[in-house]
């Protein structure tokens, strides 16, 4: 845990793409956000609300080239972006994640195949509140997880960006 003294520090970037705007977060250790939107004021104000005791700190050349990583993986998704990261949730969180960060490019699977996946058939409901809870959009791609039939449901960056990286996935 950091002091108030001496908070933490959280380097970010804000870059442009075809989804609208988009903040990549570090830390010392990696990637800590990927945040998706339209108004880089308002990505900027949820980063300072997710990491309220931390120091944030922009336009620094290191953030500023994984954003510009970030970018060019949406522009043009062609294998899966690698970053360090630095992703903090529960054990059943991580587990979700780490079999979202296996569904290749261009794929999808139902939240029940990732509830199989890591050996928790009957817990698709908690497999779709770790998605949402994922802080680090197209590095834990769960815009690639949809329901049973095929449908696309919720997402935390909204539908249509949802649509729009599985479609530029798909062409790529």
């Amino acid at each position: 845990m950091t002091s108030k003294k001496n908070p933490k520090k959280i380097r970010f970037a804000v870059g442009t793409c075809a989804l609208g705007s988009v903040l990549v977060a570090a830390t010392d250790r990696g990637v800590c956000a990927i945040l998706l939107g339209d108004d880089p004021h308002d990505l900027t104000i949820e980063l300072q609300r997710r990491f309220a005791r931390a120091t944030l700190v922009g336009g620094e050349a290191a953030v500023e080239a994984l954003a510009a990583k970030v970018v060019a993986f949406v522009e043009l998704p062609r294998q899966e972006i690698d970053l360090p990261l630095d992703v903090r949730g529960t054990a059943f969180q991580e587990r979700v994640w780490q079999a979202l960060r296996a569904i290749p490019v261009g794929a999808t699977a139902s939240y029940a195949d990732v509830a199989s996946s890591i050996g928790a058939p009957r817990s698709v409901r908690a497999v779709a509140q770790a998605c949402a809870a994922n802080p680090l959009a197209v590095a834990i791609p769960c815009h690639r997880v949809v329901r049973s039939d095929g449908a696309l449901s919720g997402y935390r960056w909204g539908i249509e960006r949802k649509r729009a990286l599985l479609d530029r996935e798909r062409r790529a």
